[in-house]
Parts: structure tokens; sequence; C-alpha cells
């Protein structure tokens, strides 16, 4: 028998339409169907339309919109494909891995460089290898397809702005490939029965250093912010003319402080300069290791979201291992 499909529009370059001020999503997820039609040797496909946003506008609240989605629908289909932007689709796929956890099904998250009514386009063959994919014995779990790749959805990257091969898997393996309309599995999940989690905190702020970051910014985000993850420089520490002045905020506030890195790949190791190392032993924060700043960022509103759990849990469950997200602490 078919696989029941559920495709989720929200929006993105491969939903977009030409205006005079630029590309513009507009078409449906029932639209975009229709240029694949080929599909339906394969699958029993329908479409739901929640938004359509060019993906910059996403917010964390939107994330839990569309798991809301997946979760209202989740008894009716084997399997689901939202379709996105590219610029903020490793964030999404982030979230969902923590939104919903275990899921037997498979959730594939996907989106193209160019609209999918476009001559010279890629959004045609990722949508019909996402819905290949959701159709395959073994998939399940949040994912990306793009490209012909299947990446865990805590692990991705966008590292091209405009080439079709724009995502990469960030210190993981890819858990399949597609290739002349086959799926090859290379990693296999063994998931029971979905968690599903509907609320995510949106005071987390990604702090990016850069040389000569001014010190007088610090009080005004431990004001605002529950959670600041700073993206540090190499394997990670905190400047030394800055290290005062995070002392001083984080005795006066209760902020969470992860530390992550700039750098993309083999993650953080605080321990080898004194500028970490120091920062580690003597600060009361966590490390991201080989997380993605993507992925540290939608757990750390996931985890904010939760009413019921503690400061010492919230450091437990970060380095709880969920959907192949960090793998070294």
């Amino acid at each position: 028998m078919k696989k029941k499909i559920l495709v989720i529009g929200t929006g993105g370059t491969i939903a977009c339409k030409q205006s005079e001020s630029g590309l513009v999503p507009l078409i449906s997820a029932e639209d975009l169907l229709v240029h694949v039609p080929d599909v339906a040797r394969f699958a029993e496909v329908s479409s739901l339309q929640v938004c359509n946003l060019d993906s910059t506008d996403i917010r964390p609240g939107d994330w839990v919109t569309f798991a809301k989605a997946i979760r209202d629908n989740y008894e009716n289909f084997d399997g689901f494909v939202l379709t996105h932007g590219t610029d903020t689709l490793a964030y999404t796929a982030a979230a969902l891995s923590y939104l919903v956890q275990n899921s037997p099904k498979p959730i594939v998250v996907t989106g193209a460089q160019k609209p999918i009514d476009a001559e010279d386009t890629d959004a045609r063959v990722n949508l019909r290898d996402s819905i290949l994919y959701a159709s395959s014995e073994g998939a399940s779990g949040v994912v990306i397809v793009f490209d012909g790749k299947v990446i865990a959805g805590t692990r991705a990257k966008k590292e091209k702005s405009k080439s079709y091969d724009a995502f990469s898997s960030i210190n993981f393996p890819y858990l399949a490939v597609i290739r002349d309309g086959k799926v090859i599995q290379y990693i296999k999940e063994n998931c029971d029965a979905p968690v599903f989690y509907d609320c995510v905190g949106e005071k987390v702020f990604a702090l990016k250093l850069a040389p000569g970051f001014d010190v007088e910014m610090l009080p005004l985000l431990f004001e605002k912010y529950r959670c600041i993850i700073i993206e540090s420089f190499g394997v990670g520490g905190i400047p030394s003319y800055l290290m005062e002045e995070f002392r001083r905020q984080m005795e006066a506030h209760d902020t969470l402080i992860i530390m992550s890195t700039q750098v993309a790949n083999e993650g953080s190791d605080m321990e080898v300069y004194q500028v970490g190392h120091k920062v580690k032993f003597d600060f009361d924060l966590l490390e991201t290791y080989d997380m993605t700043p993507e992925s540290a960022f939608a757990k750390a509103c996931w985890l904010l979201g939760r009413k019921d759990i503690s400061r010492k849990e919230i450091k437990e469950e970060f380095y709880r291992p969920i959907g192949h997200d960090i793998t070294a602490n």
C-alpha cells in the first residue's frame, strides 16, 4: 500500500513568485504538488498550509505552530514533509527535533534555492526526494532532505547562499542519500512512540563575539534575556577583558550561559587554552561541544519553555543526546 504523506506548507523560496521588489512566498502547498505529479506512483499525498512566510520572518512561536500541525494530523498520516525557506531551515529542523521527539514516523524538512515554477530549479527534485524519503521503510524522526542528502534535523547548517548543495551535516554523517530515485539508508533510528511538546521560551540571545566587543553591552543583555549563547572564537573562551564583567552579571542574574564556537566543524573544547579553561571551571555555564549553534539555540528555547523543570534539570537535559545533537561531553 502507498504511504499517506502530508505536505505542510510554510512559505520560503520554494513557494515564491517574482514581484517588483523581489521574491515573495505566494504558492500554496497544494500548488507545489502540481509540479511533482509522479509522486502519486509511490505515495498518497495531501497538503496543509499553515503560513506563507519568508523564512527570515520565522520566529520560535512558529515552531510550535508547525509541531502542532504535525501532532494534530499524526494519527492520519505515515509521514510528513514541511516545505520551508532555506535561511532558517536548520533552526526549524532542530526545533522540531526537540518539540517532536522519538517519532517512528518521518518528519522531513525541505526547501529550495529557486522557486518551484522556475525553469532551472532544485525545488522539484527536493520535494520529490522528500516525499520519497517520507514514504520509505526505515525512515523516522526529524530530518532535512536537500540535494539528495538526508541530514539529522539537529546537525544541518546552511553553508552556501545560492548553490544547490547548500546544506552540510556538521560533525555527524549523513543518515541516507537519495540516488536515481532510490533511498540508500546508512543510519536507522529506533523510535517507538512520539513525545510532543507545545511551548518554547523566546528570551534566548545568540551573542557572536568579535574582537573588541563592548563590555557595556553585557548588563543590557543579562537584564533582558534568560539565556545567552556565546559564539566564541576557536575552541571557546571569553576574552580576558570581559571576564570580570561577566562574573558580576552572572552573580546578579539567573541567566543561563551557554558557550559555543563560531567554527562550524569539530566543536568546542574549553580546556585547551587558559581563556577557556578558567571560564569553564570558575563560571557556572554549559558548553556545546560538537552541537551546532542552531541546535543549541533551539534546544535552549525548548528547555526554557518547559515549566516543570529546574535549573539543575535544564543542565542535565542540555547534555542528553536528542536526535544525535551532541556526542561529546
